[in-house]
């Protein structure tokens, strides 16, 4: 009979069953990765997997919803601190979420560049999707209010967002060379659409 297990327990499993699942399903695909395989990386029996998670979905569902929490913990931070030192919060942010992609690579991958059709079947993971996105958003309401920034907060959300994922993923897929690497083309986007959403008026005022 398997030994009773304590949350503790089931906590620090679930993790370190995260942890391979995330380097694997990014490596290979999550539709090449077995549960045999995910087992077979902790040296645990085959079925061991089963006793914490439904099954591979629900597996790939924790992991994107821990990238997407992870995520938010650290443009949530930035935020904060910029805040508190009257820094450029939307800049701030920026390089947060750029630092984020190039130190978390595989999570990020996981996150934004797959599909998992049944999404909506894992509560978890919407809400950490949500919070994540909300992160990416929450300055532009501040500049709204504050009349610094008109217009559709989710179209001017999403070119920004646009402006710096595109060359974060040409980037992972090998698509760019010296000089033009992510960090330089976001620069150049971010600066043009800065030049329309903000423009000399407006950044002298503020």
């Amino acid at each position: 009979m398997p030994k009773a297990l304590s949350d503790q327990d089931v906590a620090e499993f679930r993790d370190r069953l995260c942890d391979a699942a995330e380097h694997l399903f990014a490596e290979q695909g999550p539709e090449a990765v077995t549960m045999r395989q995910l087992a077979q990386a902790l040296g645990v029996s085959a079925m061991t997997p089963y006793r914490y998670f439904k099954d591979k979905d629900a597996i790939l569902a924790a992991v994107r919803a821990r990238g997407f929490n992870r995520h938010a913990d650290v443009l949530e931070r930035a935020y904060d601190e910029a805040k508190t030192s009257g820094g450029d919060v939307s800049e701030a942010v920026g390089r947060a979420y750029v630092r984020f992609a190039f130190d978390n690579p595989e999570a990020y991958k996981l996150m934004f560049d797959i599909t998992q059709p049944n999404e909506a079947d894992y509560p978890e993971l919407v809400a950490a999707g949500e919070r994540s996105r909300a992160t990416m958003t929450q300055h532009l309401d501040e500049l709204i209010g504050e009349g610094r920034l008109t217009g559709d907060k989710d179209l001017i959300g999403h070119l920004y967002w646009a402006a710096i994922h595109g060359p974060i993923m040409l980037q992972f897929s090998g698509k760019l060379a010296p000089p033009f690497r992510a960090e330089r083309l976001i620069g150049e986007l971010v600066a043009i659409l800065n030049a329309h959403f903000f423009p000399p008026a407006a950044a002298n005022e503020a």
